[in-house]
């Protein structure tokens, strides 16, 4: 009995698929997804994965045709530029190409003889017959150009001329761009629909105006401000006993000309009996003689919102009128504000500010100085919360939020608190105003 002993070596390889570079300076990735798993047989750009960097999402196709034998990263793992990601298992391409020679000495009538006389016009003859290692797809494909393989640059292992490598010397592709094989359109439905790019929405003309009117006072006024060194200092005012104050006195208000009286006259006399107590609060500095300028009356400047924008007149004399008449005065300039109406004496002169950003919404903000004073105050909105009383029972209080921004080239913190605790004092204890 004859036996026949088969001596040809296994013709399967396994080569590691390190992760090249995809530029930008970037050395590790975050694997996002994979498109296969162990087991499965892929060609040559074939996708295999999503890769997440700091700046963009990759998909990461193959260089090999082969059967994947190991994967190195689970989802969410960092990679490595030039480690492993997957395992191949690959034609061994030294023995292929020892059976294409043989084969093309056996016959010349054969399509395979064909292929092979075909193959063997890439050769060169250096001491012998060397083979430019190539799969036999790509030689057909090398074929079908009627190309010589051992004029294309190699970019496979141990100078392997991939499908790739044809394409782009035939300029049918840009240098390392992935073209997915025609057999993987399936898979190239299944992508993320991230990587698929949205058509291009024109943006919009940019329009120019002309800074006129409001704004052109703001950006000279804002840019002073900026010149000054701002000191912050913030508080909570309990409201709730003034609540029950303000509604006691709205009769009397109504019966004055004073239709609603809100929080704003009562803020406005509080600062001025704590201007009167810290008057450092109520001057300005005067730079060129290294000087302060105490000011003599109390003119608060009040931010109203007016159809031109936000403007900041004054009421004058704060010093020597009560709530009523503090109230009238208001109502007076937010309706010349209203109507367009506000003259140059109405902002003339100013020594202290006070904004009402409450009624916006806010609570806490940081004012800008309104050069050449030296302080502002911001009242936030008051709200309804949980407090503790004298006996550590939860009650009911209203509470707002006021912040304080001073010159401090002039004022400290010490001086902007007193002067605060001043002014809550009267907001908290309303009957002190009878005083005044």
């Amino acid at each position: 009995m004859t036996r026949c002993l088969h001596l040809t070596s296994c013709l399967e390889k396994k080569v590691a698929f390190n992760l090249s570079d995809i530029g930008e300076g970037i050395r590790e990735v975050t694997v996002k997804e994979w498109f296969v798993k162990v087991g499965d047989t892929v060609e040559q750009f074939d996708n295999l994965c999503e890769v997440q960097s700091d700046k963009a999402s990759v998909t990461i196709t193959s260089r090999y045709d082969g059967k994947i034998t190991k994967i190195f990263h689970s989802i969410d793992e960092l990679a490595l530029v030039g480690k492993p990601l997957l395992e191949f298992e690959v034609a061994n391409d030294d023995e292929e190409q020892d059976d294409s020679e043989s084969n093309s000495s056996a016959s010349s009538s054969s399509d395979s003889d064909v292929e092979q006389k075909s193959d063997s016009a890439t050769i060169s003859a250096i001491a012998g017959r060397l083979i430019t290692p190539a799969t036999p797809a790509v030689r057909r494909l090398a074929k079908e150009h009627q190309l010589d393989l051992a004029q294309v640059p190699p970019t496979g292992k141990n100078g392997r001329v991939l499908k790739g490598d044809i394409l782009e010397y035939l300029g049918q592709v840009p240098p390392g761009t992935n073209v997915p094989h025609p057999s993987n359109a399936a898979k190239q439905t299944a992508a993320p629909a991230a990587t698929l790019a949205a058509p291009p929405v024109p943006a919009p003309a940019d329009r120019v105006e002309q800074l006129k009117g409001v704004r052109k006072a703001m950006l000279k006024s804002m840019s002073e401000s900026l010149k000054i060194p701002h000191f912050a200092y913030s508080d909570e005012i309990d409201m709730s006993q003034l609540m029950q104050f303000r509604a006691q006195l709205q009769s009397a208000a109504l019966a004055q000309g004073v239709p609603k009286l809100t929080f704003m006259p009562f803020c406005i006399k509080a600062a001025s009996i704590a201007l009167a107590k810290f008057p450092i609060v109520n001057s300005s500095l005067d730079l060129a003689s290294e000087s302060i300028i105490y000011k003599g009356a109390h003119n608060i400047s009040v931010a109203i919102d007016t159809p031109q924008g936000l403007v900041v007149p004054n009421i004058k004399n704060c010093q020597s009128k009560n709530i009523i008449e503090i109230a009238k005065d208001l109502n007076a300039l937010v309706e010349r504000g209203r109507t367009g109406s506000l003259t140059p004496a109405d902002f003339a002169d100013g020594t202290f500010s006070l904004s009402n950003i409450g009624i916006v919404g806010g609570t806490y903000t940081h004012p800008c100085i309104m050069a050449p004073q030296v302080a502002i105050g911001a009242m936030g909105r008051t709200k309804a919360v949980p407090r503790f009383n004298e006996r550590d029972e939860v009650i009911k209080a209203h509470i707002m939020s006021v912040s304080w921004s001073a010159d401090h080239r002039v004022i400290d913190g010490v001086t902007m608190a007193s002067f605060s605790n001043v002014w809550k004092q009267h907001l908290e204890q309303p009957s002190l105003f009878v005083l005044h």
